[in-house]
């Protein structure tokens, strides 16, 4: 809870008595390795906030097959934000890639949170601004970098997915093969 809270803080002045309200609004939520969050499909119920794990969030392609998207992270928000803030079904598959244990707000009571809090207003505001830069650094670095660049740009910003995450799930996220995800890694030791 501590970790939520620091976040919390660090995006708002919230007060110890808004803090109090807040929890009573969240429940915990722990996943299992290869456990999904979300499932294409399915309408995303929940926002979650990562206290410990990291989580893969993908999609199938137009020829069946996986493509990894985002790696989420501890100390950080995630979900099917499209599916969640429309309430409508979800085209990404959000699964954990370790034991993970999670904070979990249902749509209603974060649409209760924003009515009730001017706080809370403005931390979904920051939030919301921060994945859409995430996600806009994501598409530029997508197509203005090098396989290497990319791989390089993950060892420098994430590196214990480099740790965690099987390498088709790596190689998927960069946009490369798992064998020229090999041959950069060999360049890279050398």
């Amino acid at each position: 809870m501590d970790k939520f809270k620091q976040f919390l803080k660090n995006i708002a002045a919230i007060t110890d008595h808004e803090l109090a309200d807040t929890l009573s609004f969240f429940t915990e939520k722990n996943l299992q390795k290869g456990d999904f969050f979300v499932k294409s499909g399915k309408v995303c119920q929940y926002a979650a906030f990562i206290m410990k794990g990291t989580l893969r969030t993908f999609y199938i392609n137009d020829k069946a097959q996986e493509t990894t998207s985002c790696f989420c992270i501890e100390n950080n928000f995630t979900t099917s934000y499209k599916s969640f803030i429309l309430q409508q079904p979800s085209n990404l598959f959000i699964q954990a890639i370790e034991y993970t244990e999670l904070l979990v707000i249902d749509y209603n009571n974060l649409q209760k949170l924003y009515k009730s809090s001017p706080t809370w207003q403005n931390i979904g505001r920051t939030v919301a601004e921060q994945e859409y830069i995430v996600m806009e650094k994501y598409a530029s670095v997508m197509n203005n970098e090098t396989a290497k660049e990319k791989y390089l740009r993950l060892l420098r910003e994430q590196p214990n997915v480099i740790k965690k995450a099987p390498v088709e799930d790596i190689a998927s996220y960069l946009g490369v093969t798992r064998r020229t995800l090999s041959r950069i890694r060999q360049q890279i030791s050398k």
